[in-house]
């Protein structure tokens, strides 16, 4: 016990120290960005909440599955804190998107294609959380979220990474452009990554906090 307590002590630090240094290459290192400025210091904030949103669905889609060839309590409590933090994240990234938006093109929605999966997508995963508050049964509950969240992760790559590309859209060029190639400063690149590592850090920390709280509360 003392050795795990250690161990989550020791990646809080981690993830600490990771933000610190982050948020100075951001301010510090990046380079303001050719027809953006200084407004692309957002996007070290709202790409990575962006991408950890899907792994946190995807996270919540793996969980389910193991649950519905072996259930147990442990599989669906992930698969629910992983979805509840994937929607948490998709709203981060709504919101500083939306900030963007605000200051690039003077609205904070004109329901741009990015803008309007991003909406349907937190549509559906609030229909989950909806779901599991409606079900007071736990098995009952636990097999149906599961299902639910296998099929609302087959929407995930459509809305996220594919569906936008087929329509005219305001946002500016995605990191790999359409040939696949990198399409950004290398010193961008880098901090983003790190700015990634970061956020990917935040979210095993918080998942593993909020299950072990949950498993607690089932315990008394």
């Amino acid at each position: 016990m003392e050795k795990m307590k250690g161990l989550e002590k020791g990646l809080w630090l981690l993830i600490l120290l990771l933000t610190a240094v982050t948020i100075y290459a951001v301010f510090f290192l990046v380079p303001p960005a050719k027809g953006l400025g200084s407004l692309v210091r957002i996007a070290f904030f709202h790409i990575p909440v962006a991408w950890i949103s899907v792994l946190a669905f995807l996270v919540s889609a793996v969980y389910a599955a193991g649950y519905l060839r072996k259930p147990s309590l442990h599989r669906d409590f992930v698969s629910a804190e992983s979805a509840k933090l994937g929607l948490l994240f998709v709203v981060m990234a709504t919101v500083s998107g939306a900030y963007f938006s605000k200051l690039t093109w003077g609205a904070y929605w004109n329901w741009d294609p990015r803008q309007t999966t991003i909406f349907v997508l937190l549509l559906i995963y609030a229909a989950y959380l909806t779901l599991r508050a409606a079900i007071p049964d736990a098995r009952r509950r636990a097999r149906a979220s599961a299902i639910y969240a296998l099929f609302s992760f087959l929407t995930v790559p459509f809305l996220v990474f594919l569906i936008p590309r087929f329509y005219f859209s305001l946002h500016p060029t995605p990191v790999l452009n359409g040939s696949g190639s990198l399409d950004m400063d290398p010193v961008m690149f880098r901090v983003l990554l790190l700015a990634v590592l970061d956020m990917s850090l935040i979210y095993i920390a918080a998942l593993r906090h909020s299950v072990k709280a949950k498993e607690v509360r089932h315990e008394a």
